[in-house]
């Protein structure tokens, strides 16, 4: 443990991210990120394609309703977090809920006055070549769509997707 929790802090049910309670590793000298917030249309479709491309779980309460019962809380806003033992975890992502989100428009070109133009997007990286290409085939097959294809770049293979609304992402050789 940390030491005890500093009166002010957040006191809500469930602030765990990677299994630690942030309220205890929080300083006033600087915040912690808990979690990237995407904005869309329809969060519990977007978030079952980030949870099953990266592995993460929801955040307790937040889970699918049961075949049938109503989806009380998935068109609002819905938390997914990594396992809290990954080597790797990462930080969680949030998605709420927005009647009016315009997708982003990603270019490999100069921004395309009008458009809604890309804020930020995510970085994702894997071990080799292989691991790159089969990570594509599960972007497709979950909704995804390929916008840029780097992967002939000897320092830094990439591809460029868009998830199920639209927000681009990469997935990239570490090496």
């Amino acid at each position: 443990m940390h030491g005890p929790i500093t009166p002010g802090r957040p006191t809500g049910p469930d602030r765990t991210v990677g299994g630690r309670d942030y309220r205890r590793v929080m300083t006033d000298a600087h915040p912690f990120v808990a979690q990237t917030v995407l904005d869309c249309r329809d969060p519990r479709r977007l978030a079952e394609f980030y949870r099953e491309l990266l592995g993460y779980a929801y955040r307790p309460g937040d889970e699918p309703p049961a075949a049938g019962a109503p989806d009380e809380r998935g068109g609002d806003w819905l938390v997914l977090r990594p396992e809290p033992d990954a080597w790797r975890a990462g930080r969680g992502l949030a998605f709420q809920g927005n009647p009016e989100f315009v997708p982003p428009v990603w270019t490999p070109g100069p921004d395309r006055p009008g458009d809604q133009q890309m804020m930020l997007h995510l970085d994702m990286a894997v071990g080799d070549s292989a691991s790159l290409e089969l990570q594509r085939q599960r972007v497709l097959d979950l909704g995804g769509t390929v916008l840029h294809d780097r992967t002939d770049d000897e320092e830094e293979p990439l591809y460029v997707f868009a998830d199920p609304a639209g927000h681009p992402f990469c997935i990239f050789v570490s090496g």
